[in-house]
């Protein structure tokens, strides 16, 4: 919901016309951040740099932040990590476009099959928890604000998988890796945390974080002991049934599977364990 009368995406066409914004001049992020503190200093930065990317139409990005379809959101091409000038449809190369599902190819830098594999089992995973985040927790549910998602959420240009917020309006980060998931990742998280805490999160929100991978190893496990607000989960693919089971995973009696929910009609999908 908008924090004034109109949309952040109306507000920085607004910055464009004071600024009067030619074809071929460019403008820095902290330029219209700054013009924000100023004039609508309830609009985070973070927000500001979400709306340039549903805007810039050569962002990998983009894809998750409901540009219309119409084009009227067709304006930027970005130039680098912080500048930006106005969208030339007739000159301006865009990136490849993956026809079969509407997106921008990320596979650019993942040469080797198992890579490339190991990317898409990733993203059917993400696509997969983000319409059935219930299934993790009750009352979890996906971060959305003015049509930007909490899908590839970007943070100083690194994207957290899924940002999410529980019953109670706390964020939920959440990681996912595709295979084993070793102790590096907690840092990778933790750093994700602080940022949306620093960034985001409002007075008396909470920041907490959940990891997802294929298997818990000795190390990871050892590095989230003490970690009160970090939750693992190990999935597993299973197409053998049209059912996913899951259950709670306890740290204190090592190697036992406790609780269990009943089957839940799903497609042949992943199913979840976690710790406690």
């Amino acid at each position: 919901m908008p924090h004034y009368h109109k949309s952040t995406t109306e507000l920085i066409k607004d910055y464009f016309q004071e600024i009067d914004l030619q074809s071929n001049q460019t403008f820095e992020k902290k330029d219209i951040t700054n013009w924000f503190d100023k004039n609508y200093p309830k609009i985070k930065s973070n927000t500001v740099s979400c709306h340039l990317a549903k805007l810039s139409v050569n962002n990998p990005s983009r894809r998750h932040t409901n540009p219309n379809k119409n084009g009227s959101d067709d304006i930027l091409f970005k130039l680098s990590k912080n500048t930006f000038r106005l969208y030339n449809k007739a000159n301006d190369i865009l990136p490849d476009i993956d026809i079969a599902n509407g997106e921008i190819n990320d596979y650019e830098n993942i040469d080797e099959e198992k890579g490339m594999q190991e990317f898409a089992y990733e993203k059917d995973l993400r696509n997969y928890l983000v319409k059935n985040l219930s299934m993790i927790e009750s009352g979890l549910k996906l971060y959305e604000d003015e049509g930007i998602t909490g899908i590839e959420y970007e943070v100083d240009g690194r994207f957290i998988d899924v940002l999410a917020v529980d019953k109670d309006n706390n964020f939920v980060v959440i990681e996912l890796k595709v295979s084993r998931g070793y102790d590096r990742v907690i840092g990778q998280l933790l750093r994700y945390k602080n940022w949306i805490k620093k960034n985001l999160a409002e007075e008396g929100q909470n920041v907490r974080g959940i990891i997802i991978c294929k298997q818990l190893t000795e190390d990871l496990l050892l590095a989230c002991l003490e970690l009160k607000d970090v939750e693992l989960f190990e999935y597993e693919l299973w197409y053998d049934y049209k059912l996913l089971f899951y259950g709670k995973y306890n740290r204190r009696k090592r190697g036992r599977w406790i609780g269990g929910g009943k089957p839940i009609p799903l497609e042949p999908w992943p199913r979840l364990r976690y710790n406690c």
